[in-house]
């Protein structure tokens, strides 16, 4: 059984193309970053408006996360794949080709929607694929290339951009895409690969759908203004306050049939400290990313090559590791394999704090540890999470997770920037350093056993 399902046969080509996907939808967050002054310059338009060619994808991924993992509690997984990843493709294609801002923004908004939806479903094709023993081993392949597509973005974002021109940054990812599409049309089974429990009829999830749209309106505004509030507050920290804007639509939400799985997934036992771990990793992986970066050009003047190669170091450690935290968690149990990783992560990022050589060999082996202990961690505390609540409510739990993630993602660098203007250079990597031990108690203590917890817990709220 996987997720309440029976798995007659573990499909490692579906893990594939949850990890393909999981890279192209995380590599889309930041390898536009690089090419904002020529989409200014091609459209002619300011650099706030070709701002929103990267925020215009950020916001419905951050925003749609948790309305779309209600509705694909009762949706099938195989149209949805095919579905969300032709869309993607097809606005990247749309983006390449838009001959003015608004078609390009029209098009960023609608691939950020399909891309909530990749990023809701591939843990759960992941574990819905395989046995319940090889759960941690198909985990590790979306929770290591997801963060890998992350940080690899400005790098084949920067090539693309001297070679082609900002339209390629768009078009590089239809390959893969193509790809991804491909292989999850020969391998997924016809009615879904491993459907949620008690799947709705036509007319049921259609109901749902339309009950998901008005959820969507105030967790979109709630967590559209905090999004906003962190990537604005990198250069002024009074942007901050808009945050406030989010607690009515949120509180409201919350207390309603919308936000009852939410809720439900969180007093899993467990759930809410392991929600909070992945948070405080994804903030200190982004703040270290963030600085180290900064650090290495501003201060010591090394080169846009040698700074590239040497936070290289990081994604080069979690790949390595990435397998080995899945075998791990397999053999010896997720928990105790997520908190050993977010011990090394948090390591390593210290033993950035007091160095004063900041030769690129030196940064890059502290890097390369502490992305070796964000390796380890991934894919089991993905499992942790997924395989603690009811199959019917994976992809609630899967969007919880990743909610928690981009927020990280998103408030790290933020955090990083003021520390910096504050305490100068060495602030920033302690405040990944802290951030990253702090998920290292939350993993750590176990909670009751995830059989012992009611299924109403869970499944709180009528859909």
């Amino acid at each position: 059984m996987t997720g309440g399902i029976p798995v007659r046969e573990d499909r490692w080509g579906l893990v594939a193309v949850a990890g393909l996907l999981s890279f192209v939808a995380m590599l889309d967050m930041n390898i536009v970053n690089v090419a904002l002054a020529d989409i200014a310059d091609g459209l002619h338009v300011s650099a706030a408006t070709a701002q929103w060619a990267v925020l215009g994808y950020q916001l419905p991924v951050v925003a749609l996360l948790l309305p779309v993992g209600r509705w694909l509690d009762g949706a099938g997984t195989r149209p949805a794949v095919l579905a969300a990843t032709t869309g993607f493709a097809l606005c990247s294609a749309l983006a390449a080709t838009a001959p003015w801002a608004a078609w390009l923004i029209a098009a960023r908004l609608a691939q950020g929607a399909c891309g909530a939806v990749l990023f809701v479903l591939m843990p759960v094709l992941a574990m819905r694929a395989v046995r319940p023993e090889l759960r941690g081993r198909a985990m590790s392949v979306p929770a290591t290339l997801g963060p890998l597509g992350a940080v690899t973005g400005p790098a084949v974002g920067g090539l693309l951009l001297d070679r082609f021109g900002w339209q390629a940054v768009f078009l590089a990812k239809l390959p893969l895409c193509a790809l991804a599409l491909g292989v999850a049309w020969r391998v997924m089974p016809r009615d879904g690969s491993a459907p949620a429990p008690g799947r709705r009829t036509a007319g049921d999830a259609v109901s749902v759908a339309g009950r998901t749209a008005g959820d969507a309106v105030p967790v979109a505004a709630a967590v559209a203004a905090v999004l906003l509030a962190l990537t604005l507050a990198a250069d002024r920290p009074a942007w901050l306050v808009l945050t406030l804007a989010a607690v009515p639509p949120l509180w409201w939400w919350l207390r309603g049939p919308g936000g009852r799985p939410v809720t439900g997934v969180l007093r899993v036992p467990g759930l809410a400290r392991a929600h909070g771990a992945v948070l405080a990793l994804a903030t200190g992986f982004a703040a270290a990313h963030y600085a180290v970066a900064l650090h290495l050009r501003r201060d010591d003047g090394v080169s846009a090559t040698t700074t590239g190669l040497t936070v290289l170091a990081f994604p080069l450690g979690m790949t390595l590791a990435g397998p080995l935290g899945g075998r791990l968690a397999d053999r010896y149990g997720a928990r105790q394999v997520a908190a050993a990783g977010a011990a090394l992560t948090g390591l390593g990022l210290l033993l950035l704090v007091p160095l004063d050589d900041w030769s690129p060999w030196q940064v890059a082996w502290r890097l390369g540890l502490a992305g070796a202990g964000m390796g380890l961690n991934g894919g089991p505390v993905q499992a942790l999470v997924l395989g603690a609540v009811p199959g019917e409510r994976a992809a609630t739990a899967g969007a919880t997770v990743q909610l928690a993630r981009s927020l990280g993602f998103t408030l790290g660098p933020a955090l990083a920037t003021a520390a910096w203007s504050l305490s100068g250079p060495h602030a920033g990597p302690a405040l990944a350093a802290t951030a990253a031990c702090l998920a290292v108690p939350l993993l750590a203590l176990p909670g009751r056993s995830p059989g012992a917890v009611p299924a109403e817990t869970v499944n709180s709220a009528p859909t």
